[in-house]
């Protein structure tokens, strides 16, 4: 089942609800666009291989890219994210439900950003309607432990592997190149880190994009009264316009993220930035294509927590990666009981 564009735009101008939840949608998407993108841009403006600007325009890009190309080959990260949470039963407390969900991101994301953390906006997400989700149907019910596992597989690959691959590429590089005369290497590792970076914000649309327009189509769909449909096809239309809206968000800046990242974490020189974007992208490329949705700023902060171990430990800012990893365990937590309190307060009122 699908949705055409002027299907949608009939449905907007009908109907109020369906009007809130695609602005708190898009609302989203651009706040995505606008803390998570960052992260892959952050080695590449650490090493001044390029400008803020010019890497943020270039994220903008690949990230409208990612989002286009890998849901057309390959959309099955949007369908876990569609069948994670069951938002059966009345189709309208289930839209309340999906609005507060949405809400309750925006308000961890900008917390976040506030204080310069780079929280997942992916963990969020599952976070937010998962916890909405008990609250529409009342218990553990509202979740599919089927879907909701790839989310702990997730976990795991975006940290763990992310860390040993950011180690080994660091560590296969600096023998690949152990003879090689610094002055030569410079301009490729520059160039390379370029192209690791655009690679970068290229998963970052094929991940993050697919899990919001999972959402936008669970919206869309309740909005129409049918919550029970289960099998769907992401139409062209709905790729550009999140594309745009999260090429738009990181257009807007993320410094801040790009600081926490790329220059307070660990020191990079070129080729560490690379290998650091080489792992992250090797983990996101492998995680989209079996379907398993991944934090791509877990993926690229342990690559490079990696790349500083491989170096020596001391080199990393354990100090900044605490608060990394405590935000992070918090965000199920706390971003779920914001979403099932704000979920449960919405459908009280409305």
């Amino acid at each position: 089942m699908t949705i055409t564009f002027s299907n949608f735009i009939e449905q907007a101008v009908s109907d109020p609800a369906f009007m809130i939840i695609t602005l708190l949608t898009l609302g989203v998407i651009l706040v995505n666009g606008w803390t998570d993108a960052p992260n892959a841009i952050a080695t590449c403006v650490s090493t001044r291989s390029m400008r803020p600007a010019s890497a943020i325009l270039m994220a903008a890009i690949f990230n409208f890219l990612g989002v286009l190309i890998m849901t057309v080959v390959n959309a099955t990260v949007a369908e876990t994210i569609y069948k994670m949470v069951d938002f059966g039963g009345d189709p309208h407390e289930a839209l309340v439900a999906l609005c507060a969900a949405m809400l309750a991101i925006v308000i961890w994301a900008t917390g976040a950003w506030w204080f310069g953390i780079p929280t997942s906006e992916s963990h969020a997400l599952i976070a937010a309607i998962s916890g909405a989700a008990i609250a529409l149907q009342g218990g553990l019910s509202g979740i599919n432990p089927h879907e909701w596992v790839k989310v702990l597989y997730g976990l795991l690959l975006s940290t763990g592997l992310g860390f040993s691959a950011g180690w080994l590429a660091c560590k296969g590089i600096g023998i690949l190149f152990a003879k090689a005369d610094r002055r030569k290497t410079f301009y490729f590792f520059k160039n390379a880190q370029i192209a690791g970076a655009a690679g970068m914000a290229f998963m970052h649309g094929a991940q993050d994009g697919q899990k919001f327009m999972g959402v936008f189509m669970l919206g869309m769909f309740l909005a129409k009264g049918q919550a029970g449909s289960t099998e769907f096809v992401i139409p062209i239309w709905l790729m550009v316009c999140c594309s745009l809206i999260m090429a738009l968000g990181t257009s807007i800046g993320g410094y801040r993220i790009i600081k926490s990242v790329g220059m307070d974490m660990v020191k990079l020189e070129k080729h560490q930035g690379f290998s650091a974007d080489l792992a992250a992208v090797a983990c996101l490329f492998l995680s989209s294509v079996f379907g398993i949705p991944v934090s791509t700023t877990h993926t690229k902060t342990t690559a490079i927590m990696g790349v500083g171990a491989a170096k020596r430990l001391s080199s990393v800012n354990w100090g900044v990666v605490r608060e990394m990893v405590l935000t992070w365990i918090l965000t199920f937590p706390g971003c779920g009981l914001i979403g099932f309190f704000t979920a449960w307060v919405f459908m009280m009122i409305f």
